[in-house]
């Protein structure tokens, strides 16, 4: 087994990385994603003490959540983002709706959007119609702050189900809560953990204190430990547990998530194919033995040897896993263990059935199975031991078969078969759980430690968090590069959404990006993210291109944490360092800078879902213009003029003399040279005979660009005159058009950027209004700006600078004429 270093110095990343192998994705774990739901929800209001005037309050809407944070807009903002502003439920003054009335408080517009809201009465009467409060309990009392699944804490008391007989329940004890995992002891067993269970707090046997007298259940301890007590003594033990039941009780609305069980149709004496859930490495078949209701049966494992002293039962219901009609591992290609004392190796189900007078389960008893769950074989995941449920082991996904994978656990204590588990499995969590929740995971045996990672970049060993981060207790707080902000121990990454109506750009496929789920996480930032642009790398027409535009730049500031990502093109492997982020107030930020490099909408992925129609207002623009306006412009070859190679330039060119530079961080995993290096153009026809001598030219070009860009801030642009766009108007037209008088309703000196959004919307070069808006350019920046600045700035070409400085003058001149004296 490895040492106490090896598995304190495990690290995931390089796990992966070394064994060539993905992470399951989060999304795939459903338990895990209720599990990390505070109880607020994404468009509930509610009301919020006003920034510049904590006397008054305002009414506001939750964007997004992330743990015990909030992410906020007052109402009145619109689709502006500007003002959006994270809070902590512990120490912000948040209340429900209707508090300020009852409480006699004021409720005023906040200034920045004063001029919005002529009828303060009127705007609260239609945006509080239909709407949803956040719940009171969340904000007041005890419960404010607390993650709902916080609130069963060692020492709460639930009531489990008996697993050999469903008609009964007995209290048990949450002794320890990892991430809705929960250790429990039998009520009256106090120190005695011989029968401690781990089960998921979404566990369909697990409920609250209770539940058994409601639904007509009895309520004793189950056969194991009856003897350990006298009747009389688990008699008081009910009473105390009664007197108590306030102090320790669990909110009923904390088990609202539940699968439901629905109604089967089994009968007693039916044959099945079943899997033995406390050793769940082989298909067997088994005998519906007792029907105790509507909802709940008992399943007996098949057993014909005459010595037999005990058998394995267990109870079941319409949804269990594990349960298969007969002929299931034979239509599946799967081997089927005959029953102990089955006479011969060759197990035949009709030969059995007739031998034991009994009847096969029809298919309509059981679930349907679904293969619509994310897994693949050879992805890594984190999985409880079956033979001891303390562990939490590192597992390979070694087969699929409809909802049910196959997983061969590593770094166990002691060796175990492959286990069977159904995708739907609450013992089952993503890569990164058990560090986030403060869980020993077992590390394989031979744990690679310190390896060092083949990147040519030289990464800053420490980072210091700025003093925006969104938690007290994370300011200034020095990280190591490997290690994984989380927030009270909780994730802190809130789900990130592809918006698939949204514009896809260049670079990435449009039918590869419909492909991809509708959300990954929440969870780790770095995690999440690394994920989201792994997604978006092998949804690209050539992911090394991708990964080639969203690779650090050598010479920008490090803000964040540098993750490997890879990319396969054509035979090859490509990986790159790429900047992600760590905390959730910086997550909104990365995704909209993100897509803006790869010239797609800058909603196409986020913590906000797009609903209907894109506050970018993407899908009216077309696929030139958007790139004009969000994308960054490409530069031309540089010694290549639009007219053809000069005879100049094919006179110094030598043959076969190529100069070749090597990519700083962009490196072919087996061959460095540069040659291994795709930039083609996204979406080129792929296998071009001029593919080769792309990737040549530019890689020749990458260290001269950083050059030449300096060169462009200190020089105007030279005008090319080959087309119309970007030919200047004549003087005659600009006379024509800056004679267009225009009456303004108030000085631009005093506008706001809000002031000058609004007026460029209402011009033509209304999707220009986002960079005006990004860059905050209110009335005195917009009289300052010239044909010059607007195009070096903003980055437009010739045509729509011009027409944008059009508009400009017409504001400079109305100016002049109204309001210069």
């Amino acid at each position: 087994a490895g040492s106490s270093v090896e598995e304190m110095e495990f690290n995931w990343d390089e796990y992966l990385e070394d064994t060539g192998a993905t992470a399951a994705p989060h999304g795939s774990f459903k338990h895990v994603d209720t599990s990390l739901q505070n109880g607020f929800a994404p468009g509930m209001k509610l009301e919020v003490a006003v920034k510049s005037d904590q006397n008054t309050y305002w009414v506001a809407t939750i964007i997004t959540t992330c743990g015990q944070l909030l992410l906020l807009r007052y109402d009145g903002y619109g689709e502006d983002r500007k003002a959006d502003f994270w809070c902590d439920i512990l120490t912000a003054d948040l209340h429900p709706i209707g508090w300020c009335q009852q409480n006699k408080k004021i409720l005023k517009v906040p200034e920045g959007i004063k001029d919005k809201i002529p009828d303060q009465e009127e705007f609260l009467q239609r945006v509080l119609k239909g709407a949803c409060s956040a719940p009171a309990n969340l904000l007041e009392g005890l419960h404010r702050g607390k993650n709902p699944l916080d609130l069963i804490a060692p020492g709460s008391r639930l009531e489990l189900q008996n697993m050999r007989d469903s008609l009964e329940a007995w209290i048990v004890n949450v002794v320890e809560n990892v991430g809705g995992r929960l250790k429990l002891r039998y009520e009256g067993l106090e120190d005695l953990d011989k029968f401690d269970q781990w089960l998921f707090y979404l566990d369909p046997f697990l409920h609250q204190v209770g539940w058994a007298a409601q639904h007509g259940y009895s309520l004793q301890p189950p056969l194991a430990i009856r003897s350990l007590r006298s009747e009389a003594d688990w008699q008081e033990i009910l009473k105390k547990v009664k007197e108590e039941e306030e102090e320790s009780s669990v909110p009923t609305d904390l088990f609202k998530d539940k699968p439901v069980i629905g109604v089967h149709s089994f009968s007693e004496g039916m044959k099945l194919e079943a899997v033995d859930p406390m050793a769940p490495f082989v298909i067997s078949p088994a005998t519906v033995l007792k029907v105790y209701n509507d909802k709940y049966f008992l399943i007996e494992m098949d057993d014909l040897r005459p010595e037999r002293a005990s058998s394995q039962r267990y109870v079941c219901h319409r949804g269990s896993a594990g349960i298969f009609p007969v002929q299931w591992s034979l239509k599946n290609g799967l081997h089927l263990s005959p029953p102990p004392g089955y006479p011969g190796q060759d197990f035949d189900w009709a030969d059995y059935l007739k031998q034991c007078g009994a009847e096969a389960a029809p298919q309509s008893c059981f679930p349907s199975l679904t293969s619509d769950h994310g897994f693949k074989e050879n992805m890594k995941l984190e999985a409880v031991n079956p033979v001891d449920p303390e562990e939490v082991c590192i597992a390979t996904v070694t087969k699929l078969k409809d909802s049910y994978l196959w997983l061969q656990l590593e770094g166990s204590k002691k060796p175990v078969p492959e286990c069977i588990v159904s995708v739907e499995s609450m013992n089952i969590f993503p890569v990164g759980w058990c560090e986030t929740n403060g869980y020993q995971l077992r590390p394989p045996r031979k744990a690679i430690v310190n390896k060092q990672k083949k990147i040519a970049v030289v990464q800053p060993e420490k980072q210091i968090l700025s003093s925006r981060t969104v938690h007290d207790g994370l300011k200034n707080q020095e990280l190591n590069s490997s290690d994984s902000v989380v927030i009270n121990g909780k994730y802190c990454c809130p789900k990130i959404y592809f918006n698939h109506r949204c514009f896809s750009g260049p670079y990435l496929n449009k039918g590869r990006i419909a492909e991809l789920p509708q959300s990954v996480g929440p969870g780790n930032c770095v995690l999440v993210l690394k994920e989201v642009l792994t997604l978006l790398i092998n949804a690209a027409y050539k992911p090394s291109r991708v990964l080639r535009e969203l690779q650090l730049d050598e010479e920008a500031a490090w803000h964040g944490h540098g993750e490997t990502l890879k990319a396969k093109y054509k035979g090859k492997s490509y990986r790159a360092t790429v900047e992600v982020v760590r905390t959730a107030d910086r997550v909104a930020d990365f995704c909209r800078k993100t897509c803006i490099k790869l010239e797609c909408c800058p909603n196409l992925f986020g913590p906000q879902m797009v609903l209907d129609k894109c506050s970018e207002n993407c899908s009216v623009l077309t696929k030139t213009k958007y790139t004009h306006y969000y994308g960054k412009r490409k530069n031309k070859r540089i010694g290549r003029p639009p007219g053809g190679h000069s005879n100049l330039e094919v006179a110094m060119k030598k043959p076969n003399k190529r100069r070749k530079r090597r990519k700083h961080f962009f490196v072919h995993k087996k061959k460095r040279s540069s040659t291994s290096v795709d930039n083609t153009p996204a979406g080129s026809p792929q296998g071009s005979g001029a593919e080769e001598e792309d990737d040549q030219d530019e890689s020749e070009l990458s260290h001269s660009l950083a050059q030449d860009r300096d060169k462009r801030k200190r020089k105007l642009r030279t005008f090319s005159f080959s087309d119309d766009e970007n030919k200047p108007p004549s003087p005659k037209d600009i006379k024509m058009e800056v004679a267009e008088k225009l009456q303004l309703d108030s000085n631009p000196l005093e506008w706001s950027v809000a002031d000058v959004v609004r007026f460029l919307k209402s011009t033509d070069c209304a999707p220009l209004a986002r960079i005006f808006l990004d860059q905050e350019i209110d009335g005195q920046a917009l009289l300052l700006l010239t044909l010059p600045t607007v195009q070096e700035c903003m980055d437009l070409k010739l045509g729509p600078a011009i027409k944008l400085c059009h508009h400009i003058e017409r504001v400079k001149l109305a100016f002049y004429q109204q309001f210069a004296n």
